[in-house]
């Protein structure tokens, strides 16, 4: 039988991922991130009820859409940059070439039903079927409220991104129908699926006991985000560089969503008789 004393300081299991206590920080960076993140919600908590936790997880990944969105302009200066004349970068028409060359029909058909699962009507239903059947696993509101702010953010960095290069897609002639008009930097599908689906991962295993299954919904979730931003490529909806840029910036704002996480569990421990649940 555990100790009262291990029964005590042992953490819940929706707030670690195996034997990891999600609210220990063992970097000198992630204990500055808490550090600010209190004195922040501190100070916008003198006007307001929300509880110090609350503010924090909104303060953290408001901070964090914020660095992302400077990313996405700095990127497309970037990509601005690196460009010729035409607006294809020297790795983006070969590989565009190769897919090319590797099409099938019965392919370009599997991969067109593929790619629409992350467009505008299949990725967000697949975030409410997984933030639905999460919450149910979790018994919590979690899921939901992670998977929110998430999707919200993911949109709004999607659209912003887009503006702000203003790229066009590669040519009709190389795209397997149906086409596309909006702007093509960074890929919407990609970027989209990398934050859905690695939000998804991130709640699994935290829920998950088990080591091997963990490792299985890692491994085949991250395959799933690689594919969907390869088929982009494939069928000619996208450049490689437009793909890139869509693995990269979702990643910084899955990161930022799961470091507001990890600082609301922080804070709450300080908070004994208040509820752990987003």
């Amino acid at each position: 039988m555990p100790s009262a004393e291990s029964q005590r300081t042992s953490p819940p299991e929706d707030e670690r991922i195996g034997d990891r206590d999600l609210a220990e920080w063992r970097t000198d960076s992630g204990r500055f991130v808490v550090r600010a993140a209190v004195a922040g919600a501190a100070l916008i908590g003198r006007l307001g009820r929300w509880s110090l936790a609350n503010l924090a997880l909104v303060l953290t990944v408001g901070v964090g859409l914020g660095l992302v969105w400077g990313f996405a302009e700095v990127s497309a200066e970037v990509y601005e940059n690196v460009v010729d004349r035409d607006g294809i970068s020297v790795i983006d028409q070969p590989v565009l070439d190769a897919a090319v060359q590797m099409r099938t029909p019965g392919w370009s058909t599997f991969v067109t039903g593929f790619t629409d699962l992350g467009g505008t009507i299949g990725m967000p239903v697949i975030a409410l079927l997984a933030t639905i059947g999460l919450a149910i696993a979790w018994r919590g509101w979690t899921p939901v409220v992670l998977m929110g702010i998430a999707a919200a953010g993911s949109i709004a960095i999607t659209v912003t991104g887009k503006d702000l290069a203003g790229r066009a897609r590669p040519p009709q002639s190389l795209a397997v129908p149906p086409y596309e008009t909006s702007a093509s930097f960074p890929s919407g599908h990609t970027l989209n699926a990398t934050v859905v689906l690695g939000l998804t991962a991130y709640l699994l295993v935290i829920w998950l006991r088990k080591k091997r299954w963990r490792t299985v919904v890692v491994v085949v979730l991250g395959l799933l985000v690689v594919a969907m931003g390869l088929s982009r490529v494939y069928l000619g909806h996208h450049w490689l560089t437009d793909v890139i840029a869509g693995w990269a910036i979702g990643l910084g704002w899955l990161a930022s969503v799961i470091t507001g996480h990890r600082v609301k569990l922080t804070l709450d421990r300080r908070r004994p008789t208040a509820s752990r649940d987003a």
